[in-house]
């Protein structure tokens, strides 16, 4: 499980009854994965556990969804999701052919790059754009099991929400008999199906009918446990699942249950904008952003940005990033629009 190359999840909100406090939550992620991947500190991933948020944002979205269609909730996901990977999968997959395979997989493998059931394969050298896609697989797998997951919330809510805890380190105890590639896949679920679960809850009302105190203490306790349980398995917090759902949900819990007055976004029209490019782009800014830093290095190694000092220098290497990463999302983001069914756009903002 790789807690920190996440992302964000997808914009899936309808047009017509955005919450634009889960707009700015989802644009604070997406920065958030952004910011470490260009400057992988534990700090970044700490203050502000993105995956956590973006899974617990899905359920809550989800569940309303479900509520309308089953069919029409997953095959909407399903629709807005894939579109944008597969524009990935053009141009990443032809280059791995190109540059030599040494491994390649089969046909039947390679598909795993069209319906990501499970995490595609790759080259060592494409491992930073192919890496990030366990987030597109557990989401893909949280929003099939939503139907099944929401019908037992409503039932056992208190059991729903803990039993992945429970789960998982047994999980990580059990041998598994079915290879490494499927057991990420459990692992990962198992990781962020307790904040998805909450998101059930925030669609329901459930933590609203919380006391603010209450689940602050909460809060602050799970949090607490979990740097904990790291420092006690000696390992950092992000290479924990058990630690790393705990902290999540100790977050989710508070920025779930706020519900802030979102009118001072639109007086501040900058902002507003972009925070509405965000989470229009969200897919593709995720998918393309590992691989827009990676192509940095090379770049400013022929600009020769080494040569002005260490400091000026990766500031060079991040302003290139950055550019690679706009012009990708002029280019291909509009495939997000063709995805949501709407007027697709350069910039929609």
């Amino acid at each position: 499980m790789t807690a920190t190359a996440p992302v964000p999840q997808p914009s899936m909100v309808d047009t017509d009854s955005r919450d634009r406090w889960f707009d700015l939550l989802r644009a604070a992620a997406l920065v958030r994965v952004v910011l470490y991947h260009l400057f992988p500190v534990a700090w970044l991933g700490l203050g502000f556990p993105a995956m956590g948020v973006m899974f617990a944002l899905g359920g809550s979205l989800m569940a309303r969804s479900v509520d309308r269609s089953v069919t029409r909730a997953v095959r909407s996901r399903l629709r807005r999701l894939l579109p944008a990977l597969w524009v990935l999968a053009a141009v990443v997959v032809p280059a791995m052919l190109v540059f030599g395979w040494d491994d390649k997989p089969g046909w039947p493998t390679l598909l795993l790059w069209l319906l990501p059931v499970a995490d595609p394969p790759s080259t060592e050298w494409a491992e930073p754009v192919s890496g990030i896609l366990w987030y597109l697989v557990t989401y893909l797998w949280l929003v099939v099991l939503s139907p099944a997951l929401l019908a037992l919330y409503r039932k056992a809510r208190l059991f729903t929400a803990l039993a992945p805890l429970v789960l998982l380190p047994l999980y990580q105890l059990a041998p598994w008999p079915f290879g490494d590639r499927s057991a990420s896949v459990v692992e990962n679920v198992l990781t962020f199906a307790a904040c998805w679960v909450l998101g059930f809850a925030h669609r329901d009302g459930d933590l609203r009918r919380l006391r603010f105190p209450l689940v602050l203490a909460v809060s602050v306790i799970t949090t607490s446990a979990a740097i904990g349980w790291a420092v006690t398995d000696g390992t950092d917090l992000e290479d924990s699942p058990v630690a790393y759902a705990i902290y999540s949900i100790g977050f989710v819990l508070v920025l779930l249950r706020l519900a802030p007055r979102m009118d001072w976004l639109a007086r501040h029209r900058r902002t507003d904008k972009t925070v509405t490019l965000l989470n229009s782009r969200a897919v593709t800014i995720y998918l393309w952003n590992n691989a827009a830093i990676t192509a940095a290095f090379p770049l400013g190694d022929l600009l020769h940005v080494w040569v002005v000092g260490d400091t000026v220098a990766e500031v060079g290497y991040t302003a290139i990033a950055l550019w690679l990463l706009a012009l990708i999302v002029i280019h291909v983001g509009w495939v997000e629009d063709l995805a949501a069914r709407r007027r697709p756009r350069l910039l929609p903002i």
